[in-house]
C-alpha cells in the first residue's frame, strides 16, 4: 500500500469510526507499525486533513462537518475508477476543453474534473499552469503542451501543492482562462470551499486570470464549505450537468455568466 492511500485510509477509519482514534487501534487495522502510523498522523495533522491528539488523532472541526454531511470519505479521494459520476465529469470535462483556444495560456485547479480536462488538451498548443499534480500526470510527456508546475508544499491525499510558495508564484502569472473548482456553489450566488489551506490558492488563481470557468456538477449545488472564493458575478462561464439547481443557473446568467449544460 504506497503511503498516500494508507493516510486516505486513516482520515476514511476516523470518519467511520466517530471521529478519534489510536495510534494502535490505526497500526491493527493497517497492519503497519505505529511508527509508520505516528509519521502518517503528522503529516495529515501538518496538512489540515486531522487533529493530532496524545496517542491517537482526531478529525478536525472541518471534516467532522463533512463527514457527517457526506458519510464517509473513498480510500482515494480522487479515485475516479470507482466513482459513480464519472461519465458527468467526462461529459463536463469535454465541453471545457472546447473553450480553450490554441496559444492560450490555461490554469487548471486541482480536481479530477481539471484532471479530466487536461488529458482532453493533450497535443493541443497551449500553455497549462497548475497545482494539481494529476495534471502533471496527465501532461508530462506531451511536448506540444507547454507545462507550468508551481512550486509549494504537497498534499499527497489531494495531489495538490498549497502553501505561500504556490501563492507568490500565482502573484507572477497572467492567464487567459482559468477552470475552478469548488465544493458548493449556492443559491445566493456564493462559490464555497470547505479546504482552508486551498481557498488562498484558488483565490489567487481567480485574479490571475481574465475569464473564470467555474466546473461545478450537480452534485455541488448547494454541496458543501462555508470559505467563499467569489460569486457567480465573478464567473464568466459555469460548466455543469443537468440535474444543477435552476434557480441558481438562473443567477449566474442574470449575472453575466453563460451556462453550459454538459
Amino acid at each position: 500500500m504506497t503511503s498516500s492511500k494508507r493516510r486516505a485510509r486513516i482520515v476514511k477509519s476516523l470518519r467511520t469510526t466517530g471521529g478519534v482514534a489510536s495510534v494502535r487501534d490505526l497500526a491493527e487495522r493497517l497492519q503497519v507499525s505505529e511508527s509508520t502510523i505516528r509519521r502518517d498522523l503528522t503529516r495529515l495533522d501538518r496538512d489540515g486533513e486531522l487533529i493530532r491528539t496524545y496517542g491517537g488523532a482526531a478529525l478536525s472541526l472541518r471534516a467532522s462537518v463533512e463527514a457527517a454531511a457526506e458519510g464517509a470519505l473513498s480510500e482515494d479521494p480522487f479515485d475516479v475508477s470507482a466513482s459513480h459520476d464519472m461519465a458527468m465529469k467526462e461529459a463536463m470535462a469535454a465541453r471545457a476543453a472546447e473553450l480553450v483556444a490554441d496559444d492560450s495560456v490555461v490554469v487548471l485547479d486541482i480536481g479530477t474534473s481539471t484532471s479530466l480536462i487536461a488529458r482532453k488538451l493533450r497535443g493541443r498548443p497551449v500553455t497549462v499552469i497548475t497545482s494539481n499534480v494529476a495534471v502533471l500526470d496527465e501532461l508530462r510527456d506531451d511536448d506540444t503542451v507547454r507545462l507550468v508546475l508551481l512550486g509549494g508544499v504537497l498534499r499527497r491525499n489531494y495531489q495538490s501543492l498549497v502553501g505561500s510558495l504556490t501563492e507568490t508564484a500565482l502573484r507572477q502569472i497572467s492567464a487567459d482562462l482559468l477552470f475552478l473548482s469548488c465544493t458548493g456553489v449556492r443559491a445566493s450566488g456564493h462559490v464555497v470551499d470547505d479546504m482552508a489551506v486551498e481557498a488562498p490558492i484558488k483565490q489567487a488563481m481567480i485574479e490571475g486570470a481574465d475569464r473564470v470557468v467555474l466546473v461545478a456538477a450537480e452534485t455541488k449545488f448547494p454541496g458543501t464549505g462555508s470559505l467563499r472564493l467569489c460569486s457567480l458575478s465573478d464567473v464568466d462561464v459555469l460548466v455543469t450537468t443537468a440535474g444543477a439547481d435552476s434557480r441558481t443557473l438562473d443567477f449566474c446568467r442574470q449575472a453575466g455568466g453563460k451556462v453550459i449544460t454538459a
